[in-house]
């Protein structure tokens, strides 16, 4: 099956997905900064520039799109039915830095905290995160819990 836009399209279209500041982040930040919790934003010296660092509780937050990330049994988690092989490559290259960053973090001793976009779009209650961020002592979570 054809593409039904063209490449130029196709490539202006995929240019306008952001890496930061995206709407589920800055959502996450607005009821973060609303709780009283002080924060940085896209810390580049640590692995994986975290999203959302919160020096103070040692914590950093990932807020990750369940489609670019693999979210496992997200149903925002699809495959692209054209070009598999390239997604595939893509989607596995994504987990793997993944992985590395928030090992290199929980080896400098900060915990993570990683939030699904599907549980900011479904609007769950987000009262979980701060109990878990001022109470638990994991070193690594994921929300939805």
């Amino acid at each position: 099956m054809s593409d039904i836009v063209s490449i130029q399209k196709r490539s202006e279209m995929m240019s306008g997905i952001k890496g930061r500041n995206t709407k589920p982040e800055i959502q996450l930040r607005r009821w973060l900064h609303r709780q009283g919790f002080r924060f940085r934003l896209h810390q580049r010296s640590l692995p994986g520039s975290p999203d959302i660092v919160l020096a103070k509780y040692g914590l950093v937050i990932f807020v990750h799109g369940c489609f670019w990330h693999r979210h496992q049994g997200c149903r925002f988690s699809t495959m692209p039915a054209t070009h598999t092989e390239f997604w595939r490559d893509k989607f596995l290259a994504n987990q793997a830095r993944d992985i590395r960053d928030r090992s290199a973090l929980l080896n400098a001793n900060w915990r993570v905290l990683v939030v699904w976009e599907c549980g900011l779009r479904e609007r769950r209650d987000l009262t979980q995160i701060a109990a878990w961020i001022e109470e638990s002592v994991e070193a690594h979570a994921e929300w939805p819990f």
